[in-house]
């Protein structure tokens, strides 16, 4: 399962809820786009991520989800492409269909603008449990075949399998994705949360575009081994989870009652102990923010946005004001001095508890 945080879910409905300082608007500036590695597309420096406005952070509100898929489309300049992340089994389809109807609602120009990344193969059971992944080349085709149907479109941009299955090659299930791009319905073939070895062997199979993996300031296990090598092999990144879903958004607080249903209710970051440690993390960055006159979602954000011209942080608001929040992080130039108070506050390794249960993190091949 691969989440993205939802900086707005933080807060709905919440009790004792930090003022946020006044934000950085929606950039002002045109911001250099960003490729996704040699062979992806050319795409917006943020992505939106979606999950949110359908699964796993309690019930979102339709209409704001589309508005807001909507001003994130606005805000890409003309002959920028907007990244719209998703999988096929957030809310069973749900997802999906969602982006389907803000792009069929959208304005022509501003749909045009619009590249889907699709993540597939999770098996879901009916009350909503994962029992695997499947990435054998029949599932491939036939995730495919439903994603584009309910997605409305004869292609998708980027299309990853959410999870190795450790019973498939990576190297079949990369070859089937590469048959659905001779074939015309996808463009570009990305990875999600695999370790070096597999990305390798991902890339002996066909070109891939960019891999999709955790990277925060809180979660930065990808710097010793899998970024080095995604840079060696040319292959771009796109980080979810910048703001480890809404914890160091500046707007999460220990008082916090979660929706039922919410991930972060098993989530390990958010429990006991950990949930104070990682919060006094949060307040030691937001004094660096308030120096800045920036908010605490803005300065992690650009954190990422630091790390290299490769990389495209997805941030998943669910509301116009967060994503306004978010978007207005492209304007905040961190110099030599900012990134050492920002690492100083929070350091490599600090964060306390795993960023999935164990379960989860068993799935993970970026982590074994």
């Amino acid at each position: 399962m691969t989440t993205h945080e939802s900086i707005d879910a933080t807060t709905a409905g919440s009790a004792g809820t930090p003022t946020t300082p006044t934000p950085l608007a929606a950039p002002t500036t045109a911001a250099p786009p960003r490729r996704l590695g040699r062979t992806g597309p050319t795409v917006f420096p943020v992505g939106l991520g979606c999950m949110g406005m359908s699964a796993l952070y309690g019930e979102a509100d339709r209409s704001e989800s589309i508005a807001t898929i909507h001003a994130y489309l606005d805000a890409v300049p003309e002959g920028a492409s907007a990244l719209l992340d998703t999988g096929d089994f957030y809310g069973m389809g749900h997802n999906e269909l969602l982006i389907a109807e803000a792009l069929r609602t959208a304005p022509p120009a501003a749909r045009d603008r619009a590249l889907t990344s699709v993540k597939f193969g999770a098996l879901r059971t009916v009350e909503g449990g994962f029992t695997g992944y499947d990435g054998r080349p029949d599932a491939v085709r036939n995730f495919l075949a439903y994603s584009l149907q309910r997605l409305g479109r004869d292609h998708i941009d980027v299309y990853r399998i959410a999870r190795v299955d450790p019973d498939v090659p990576i190297e079949e299930t990369v070859g089937a994705i590469a048959e659905a791009v001779r074939a015309g319905h996808v463009r570009h073939i990305g990875l999600s949360e695999v370790g070096a070895e597999t990305l390798r062997r991902a890339a002996t199979a066909a070109p891939i575009s960019d891999l999709q993996i955790e990277y925060s300031l809180i979660s930065r296990g990808i710097e010793q081994d899998i970024l080095p090598t995604a840079r060696e092999l040319g292959i771009g990144v796109t980080a979810y989870g910048v703001l480890s879903r809404g914890l160091i958004s500046g707007h999460f607080t220990r008082d916090r009652a979660l929706a039922a249903g919410d991930f972060r209710g098993m989530s390990p970051r958010f429990q006991g102990e950990n949930l104070d440690r990682n919060l006094d993390l949060v307040e030691a960055l937001r004094k660096v923010a308030d120096d800045r006159g920036v908010s605490v979602a803005q300065t992690a954000i650009a954190w990422v946005l630091s790390r290299g011209e490769d990389i495209v942080p997805l941030v998943g608001a669910r509301r116009r004001d967060r994503l306004a929040e978010a978007l207005g992080a492209m304007d905040l130039a961190l110099s030599a001095g900012d990134l050492a108070a920002i690492e100083e506050a929070v350091p490599v390794g600090a964060a306390a508890g795993e960023r999935y249960p164990a379960a989860q993190m068993a799935h993970l091949d970026s982590e074994h």
